[in-house]
This record gives C-alpha cells, sequence and structure tokens, in this order.
C-alpha cells in the first residue's frame, strides 16, 4: 500500500528579478476581464476563449499543452499532438505551424516546450519518455539522456501518461528541469520527481543533474512548472473529477533549498522540498466565463501550460497559461493573463 506524505512546510525565497523579453499582452476582446485578485499574490488580468474550436493551417488549435515566448518576440504554442503554433504577440493568433515528430516520423506525446538561447526547441514528452531537441523549423538534432528509474514501467518505474511533463529552463540558461506528472511506482502517493540536466556554459551539452522530490497536494498532478528569474520554480497542481470540475492551484519552490534525491529508491517525507501556495484558482472571480462540463468555477478547465511574458520590479511576473481541452467539445482552449507576486523569504 503506497503511502500520503504529511503536508510539507512553507518556505519562500528572497527575490531579485531582472525584466525578461516580453510578448505584449494581447487585446483580449469581449470575453476579457478587469484585474480581479485571486488571492493576496495572484491576479487574473484577462482571458479569452479566441482560439476555441478553430483551425489552422488544415490543424486544429487545441490540445495546447506548453507555452514559450520565441526570440522574435512571437509566442510559441504546442499542442500534445505535436503541431507547434506561431502565435502573433499582440493577437495571439496563429501565423505558422510547423510538425514536431520524433526519430520514426510518429507524432510525439508532447507535454513541455523550451526555447534554447540559440533558438533550438526542447521538447518534453510522456512517450519514451524523452526530452528532444529541434531545430525552429522542426528538425530533430537529438535527445537528452533520462535515468533509467524514469522510463516507463516495466523498463522503468513510471506510470504510463504521467511521465515527463512540465519543462522549464532556469534564466541564466544552464539548467533545465522535467517533472513527472505522478508519482513513480513504489513512491508515497503523490510525491512526484524533477529531473534536472544542467551544462557548464550555453554552448555546452546538458547532462544528468540531481532530482527534486515535490509533494502534490491529495489527489493532484503537475502539468506544468515554470523557472522565474529568480531562480525558485512556480508549479501548477490540477486534477478533475467528473462532475465536480477541476482543481487547479499554484505554488512556488525554491530547487536551491531541495535535497538530491537520484540515489533515493522510495522517497519519505525528509525528501520533499517545501512549498508555498500562490493561489487556488477556484477562488478567482469567474468574469463572465462559461462551462461547457460542470466546473466549481466556470472559469477554470484542464490548465496545463504556463509560460513567463514579463517581470516588473523585483517579485511581480506576468505569467501566460493555457487550458488543453483534449479535442473534446466539453472542454475549453482558454488563455488566462496573471500578475503574480511572489513571496519574500522570511528571515
Amino acid at each position: 500500500m503506497k503511502r500520503t506524505l504529511a503536508a510539507t512546510a512553507v518556505l519562500a525565497s528572497a527575490v531579485s528579478l531582472s525584466t525578461v523579453t516580453s510578448s505584449a499582452a494581447a487585446p483580449l476582446g469581449p470575453d476579457a476581464s478587469a484585474a480581479v485578485r485571486c488571492s493576496a499574490a495572484v491576479s487574473l488580468t484577462g482571458f479569452s476563449d479566441h482560439l476555441d474550436e478553430t483551425t489552422f493551417g488544415g490543424q486544429p488549435v487545441a490540445g495546447l499543452s506548453a507555452l514559450a515566448p520565441a526570440p522574435d518576440g512571437s509566442l510559441l504554442a504546442l499542442s500534445d499532438r505535436s503541431e507547434l503554433f506561431t502565435l502573433d504577440a499582440a493577437t495571439r493568433t496563429p501565423t505558422a505551424v510547423v510538425p514536431l515528430r520524433d526519430e520514426a516520423g510518429a507524432e510525439l506525446d508532447s507535454e513541455g516546450l523550451v526555447v534554447d538561447r540559440d533558438g533550438t526547441l526542447l521538447v518534453s514528452s510522456e512517450v519514451g519518455p524523452a526530452v528532444r531537441r529541434y531545430s525552429p523549423d522542426g528538425r530533430i538534432l537529438g535527445s537528452l539522456p533520462v535515468p533509467a528509474a524514469l522510463q516507463i514501467a516495466p523498463a522503468g518505474r513510471a506510470q504510463t501518461n504521467l511521465s515527463l511533463e512540465g519543462l522549464t529552463l532556469s534564466a541564466d540558461g544552464l539548467t533545465l528541469y522535467s517533472n513527472d506528472e505522478q508519482e513513480l511506482l513504489g513512491d508515497p502517493d503523490g510525491a512526484l520527481r524533477i529531473q534536472t540536466w544542467h551544462r557548464t556554459d550555453l554552448a555546452a551539452p546538458f547532462e544528468l543533474g540531481p532530482q527534486i522530490a515535490y509533494q502534490a497536494d491529495p489527489g493532484l498532478g503537475v502539468p506544468e512548472l515554470l523557472a522565474a528569474p529568480d531562480g525558485r520554480i512556480v508549479l501548477i497542481e490540477r486534477e478533475f473529477i467528473e462532475q465536480v470540475g477541476n482543481t487547479v492551484r499554484l505554488y512556488v519552490i525554491d530547487p536551491a533549498a531541495a535535497a538530491d534525491v537520484s540515489a533515493v529508491e522510495v522517497l519519505d517525507e525528509e525528501s520533499v522540498v517545501a512549498k508555498t501556495l500562490l493561489a487556488d484558482l477556484v477562488t478567482c472571480p469567474a468574469q463572465g466565463a462559461v462551462a461547457e462540463q460542470e466546473q466549481l468555477n466556470p472559469l477554470l478547465d484542464n490548465i496545463e501550460g504556463m509560460t513567463v511574458l514579463s517581470a516588473q520590479g523585483d517579485r511581480r511576473l506576468q505569467l501566460l497559461l493555457v487550458s488543453d481541452d483534449n479535442e473534446r467539445p466539453t472542454q475549453t482552449t482558454r488563455f488566462y493573463d496573471l500578475d503574480v507576486t511572489l513571496p519574500i523569504e522570511e528571515s
């Protein structure tokens, strides 16, 4: 029988944010909202369903699982069918689409997206699982090593369709992070692992680095994580219950305070990094949002992708989130603009 870890202690870190390259916030139209508080740390500044049930280049703009700013100022959105859409920065409407495929030419189950400093794309996939490198035009360039334990069972201990999910790169470009969506077989419920890869400089290849243990709330998994400019990591926790709807929470951790659990076979309470709740998004005012299925808050859907649009001052981030509609009529492709203020470390 699996064990559930006790709640982790609250931890916050001091910050010193630098401005990051930003796409301008889109004019969101009639479904936009004025800024409203979801919590003391998070405000909803707008949402839009303008891409819901649309197509571009013969492809449905659907199943969006990851977002990332492109070097030219546009925004990239990756579907879990491995279609990479370029979105106009101002309108967030598609201007181009490129298919990404594996070494055999097959679709991936794409989940995470990073644009490296040289424009190279890094994509995490639950099929494999793998983190692959692509040229901007979609040519596969190689892949990163994945530890044996993170392979899908029986080769490893990862659960099918619950393996490498989110993907993010540190502000200095030297450390890459990817998380399993849920726990490995044999680990306690909700105690998932965040794998890192590190390189000594921007021209060097990524090599396997430490693992971080993270405890999700009961019943929740982690579809995305995001490196803030100060080195901390913002994570989405999410679940869906039929006839109830989605739960979506934002947390922040400090990886510098985490132990390396690469050699720990079964995680325990002492292994887990502390986390701080930023907001439970069920508390966000709905602002006229409409849900296609039962939801505790009609604003919520299957939120899966997240990126930083800009950083203002020393702790304030402008984030963009997107929901994955799974190409189902009961779900919605929706963008969410959030202002997030990271907590100050308590001395």
